[in-house]
């Protein structure tokens, strides 16, 4: 399941935090590939011990635990701290599929990447290319969305961002990271997405019918059913 997130983060955030990204100093991010990865990688990320990437990265965590639709889709249970990126002048990379896991840095704890997010920071219009390509059961999926979006997919999935050209700045500003969900399948999380939306739906249209009560609890035997807490 890809879903979008509009607005995670307000212009007047994304225009903060374009404006600490442009005076950061960043690094080849093939400093956090694997192997395979390193070799189809060209781009440059934020340390992970940039105190920087820590304060937009604890943005980006508010910002998430107030989002019902994410809180809905991914089911979390860890989150990695968000990693920050920017590709320009050609910067790519390729096909890959994400570790299956990610030490917490500091500590000992790991995170399974079940569910991967991407959070815009730059507008469509300021690069060419760029695209994230997302193979799923319907084919290709490419997305490019306005800053401040974000996008959540399956961390399974095989995908790359397309090559970054020029553009009016020509560099794409983006964050990255996973989610250790309580559910580990996609298609079971996809169930309980959906039963969800609809539970919300009748809510909305039939507040206090008795059914939903039975719904609700449907839903919350199923994820006591799949949940690996």
């Amino acid at each position: 399941m890809l879903l979008r997130i509009p607005a995670l983060l307000t212009r007047d955030e994304v225009r903060a935090c374009r404006q600490a990204m442009e005076q950061a100093e960043w690094q080849d991010g093939r400093a956090t590939a694997g192997h395979l990865a390193a070799g189809v990688k060209a781009n440059l990320q934020l340390p992970i011990d940039s105190p920087l990437a820590a304060q937009l990265g604890d943005l980006i965590l508010d910002k998430l635990g107030a989002s019902p639709l994410f809180m809905a889709a991914a089911l979390p249970l860890k989150v990695l701290p968000p990693r920050f990126n920017r590709y320009e002048g050609g910067g790519t990379y390729g096909n890959h599929i994400d570790n299956a896991f990610f030490t917490i840095p500091g500590t000992a704890i790991k995170v399974r990447t079940d569910v991967s997010t991407t959070v815009f920071f730059s507008d469509p219009d300021e690069y060419e290319g760029g695209e994230l390509i997302v193979e799923d059961t319907y084919g290709q999926q490419s997305v490019k969305l306005p800053a401040g979006d974000a996008i959540v997919y399956p961390g399974t999935s095989l995908h790359r961002v397309n090559p970054v050209t020029r553009g009016t700045r020509g560099t794409r500003f983006a964050s990255f990271f996973w989610t250790h969900s309580l559910v580990a399948s996609a298609e079971q999380r996809r169930l309980l997405f959906d039963l969800d939306q609809q539970i919300q739906q009748l809510t909305a249209r039939h507040p206090g019918d008795l059914a939903l009560a039975a719904l609700s609890g449907t839903y919350h035997n199923l994820l006591r059913m799949w949940s690996q807490a």
